[in-house]
């Protein structure tokens, strides 16, 4: 991730599906917007979660995927207290700004579903790697 952030892969990118029911994530991370893009490898999981409820509060930042050992670049953001399966990488957490992604999240998914584009447009425009 810290490689493809340093080579400007997510700079200008849209972060192309938030859910609101059941999970609550924004994904990100597809320069394509469209949840198929990715950068052409993938790598195996790792620091996987116990499986429980809770187990990625809001504020984890985990790798989407499709399947095992299938990580790209897409991730997601977890803005309120989610169950999934443990099979998503956490690599991060949220110390501050988690309320600028609640707040986008409340705004909705486009067509008023519960999951798909957001209503209101959120990009990265760039990510600096200390």
């Amino acid at each position: 991730m810290s490689a493809l952030a340093k080579a400007g892969y997510f700079n200008q990118s849209l972060c192309h599906r938030l859910t609101t029911s059941g999970i609550y994530v924004l994904q990100c991370g597809d320069p394509t917007a469209t949840g198929t893009g990715g950068p052409g490898f993938s790598y195996p999981d790792e620091n996987l979660p116990a499986s429980g409820a809770n187990n990625y509060p809001a504020g984890t930042i985990a790798m989407a995927n499709s399947g095992p050992n299938t990580n790209g670049s897409q991730f997601f953001i977890v803005y309120k207290d989610t169950t999934l399966a443990p099979s998503y990488t956490i690599w991060g957490k949220i110390t501050k700004g988690l309320a600028i992604v609640q707040k986008l999240a409340a705004i909705g998914v486009a067509g008023g579903g519960q999951d798909g584009k957001p209503k209101q447009t959120i990009a990265i425009q760039s990510v600096t790697v200390r």
